[in-house]
């Protein structure tokens, strides 16, 4: 992988597009299509089996770690803990706020530091006897409390008391009405600690789309609609999850269906996508599942029960910024990839590492743990999320664009609060392309372009280079398969 920075990108070929221009005429407009976006970010999970696993995280681990986000600039984390590995102990059965916190506090001392809005939750109850158990309340919300009122950290901006409690792998499974009532009951005893409920609200109902358990009375957007109906005065950011095909999101379905989600959320409140992703089930995938399932057959650290064999490819690292552009154009205010790093969990959370979940864009402990030191590389999809975490700050209103793009084009654009704009591309395509891109301000002048495009010496982030200005209007010479970005940020 290699970052290069050029004065001069290679001259666009000509292609026959259309036949009465060889060039692509783009505007973007300063008509606002969604508003204060939030941001886009990762998972970013406390590594609570690194010792489990025979190994701590390091000071140069987190150091790497640390340097590899200030590049990306994430402008939130998601970041849930397994209470068994926190304050809890299984043991003993006792509450300990302090057990194991060093990871979870260096985390989110990082998160502090550089303005990173949080959404922080527990996966499940300690013990899912405990699901319902006031006992669980109020361990979690002391530690909480602890967290945000007394250790600061009031990045922590919304919490979530279970994840995807749609699902049948949960401890609710499926149970609306018992989430609804552990939602209500973990609000009440958060009102108990002075300032706690003005810092910190309820993210929810963090399901999954397109997703249907059996055993549950709605589908994705019943528990939306009822939480809206029920929790709205305690939820302060609707998200859910999604983990859609790449047929499904190159189609155009992902956006009509995000687009009926996100009319249930009641006026002024914002919806997120708390863990995205791509899974390849859907039977026009099926030649990306049998890749996934070649890679899967005997690997020496993952059976395949959860994880993306193809998280190592370079197709991902376009397929990845196409998720974020059509959640930026479809209303949706944000997306955390699920996730950063293959070092933080274990299918089932076992503690054991013959099953880990490799969805990463990286594993800080290959060397250490899977005696794999390659797989602490860098993989490819993580340069272009990080465009689109970066180049798309908090604040920044998504704009719509005009123009007759062919098909497997893609494209967003916004303005930051300090009026800046910045577009990005993703070409799906095996053909160059060559775009004007034309902004509402002066000419395009003090733009910079980004490039990401496979070459012979592999993935490749070409940039920043002072953007050509052509009649008025930026030339992005966009190559096959390849993302761009133009911004003056």
């Amino acid at each position: 992988m290699k970052i290069t920075n050029l004065a001069v990108l290679c001259a666009a070929a000509v292609f026959a597009l259309c036949s009465c221009s060889d060039s692509i005429e783009v505007s973007v407009t300063d008509n606002v299509i969604n508003p204060d976006y939030i941001g886009n970010g990762v998972e970013w999970d406390p590594y609570d089996e690194a010792l489990s696993w025979g190994s701590e995280i390091t000071e140069e681990d987190w150091q790497t770690i640390f340097e590899r986000l200030d590049f990306m600039q994430p402008q939130y984390v998601r970041c849930m803990i397994n209470s068994p590995f926190s304050y809890y102990d299984p043991e003993t059965g006792k509450y300990d706020r302090e057990r194991n916190a060093e990871y979870l506090l260096k985390l989110l001392g990082y998160c502090q530091d550089n303005g990173i809005m949080v959404v922080y939750g527990e996966y499940n109850p300690p013990k899912w006897s405990m699901k319902d158990s006031m006992e669980w309340v109020r361990m979690s919300v002391s530690h909480l409390n602890w967290l945000v009122m007394e250790k600061g950290f009031d990045c922590i901006r919304h919490f979530i008391i279970f994840n995807e409690p749609d699902g049948n792998w949960a401890s609710t499974n499926g149970d609306y009405k018992l989430w609804e009532k552990m939602a209500e009951l973990f609000v009440s005893e958060m009102q108990k600690y002075e300032g706690l409920t003005d810092k910190v609200s309820l993210a929810g109902p963090d399901a999954v789309l397109n997703y249907r358990n059996p055993a549950s009375e709605f589908g994705t957007e019943g528990w939306v609609a009822n939480a809206a109906a029920d929790l709205d005065g305690h939820i302060g950011l609707y998200d859910i999850h999604a983990y859609p095909g790449q047929h499904y999101v190159r189609s155009g379905k992902f956006a009509e269906d995000m687009q009926k989600i996100r009319a249930l959320v009641p006026e002024g409140k914002q919806i997120i996508f708390g863990e995205a992703g791509y899974k390849y089930h859907n039977p026009e995938d099926a030649a990306l599942q049998a890749e996934y399932d070649r890679r899967v057959e005997g690997h020496p650290f993952t059976k395949g029960s959860d994880c993306n064999m193809l998280v190592y490819d370079y197709f991902y690292a376009l397929d990845m910024p196409l998720f974020l552009m059509e959640v930026m154009n479809n209303g949706f205010s944000g997306a955390a990839a699920w996730m950063l790093d293959d070092a933080m969990h274990s299918n089932g959370d076992s503690g054991e590492t013959e099953d880990i979940k490799i969805w990463g864009m990286w594993n800080i402990l290959g060397s250490e743990v899977f005696n794999d030191p390659s797989q602490e590389e860098i993989r490819p999809w993580y340069y272009t999320w990080s465009m689109m975490c970066k180049y798309f700050p908090a604040g920044t209103d998504i704009l719509e664009m005009t123009g007759n793009l062919p098909e497997g084009i893609h494209c967003t654009a916004g303005k930051t609060e300090q009026g800046n704009y910045t577009a990005a591309f993703v070409n799906l395509t095996d053909q160059d392309s060559d775009i004007r891109l034309a902004l509402p301000d002066d000419a395009g002048k003090g733009y910079y372009l980004y490039t990401f495009r496979d070459s012979q010496n592999g993935p490749e982030l070409e940039g920043p280079v002072p953007a050509t200005v052509r009649n008025g209007k930026i030339a992005v010479e966009l190559p096959a398969q390849s993302f761009a970005i133009v911004t003056r940020l």
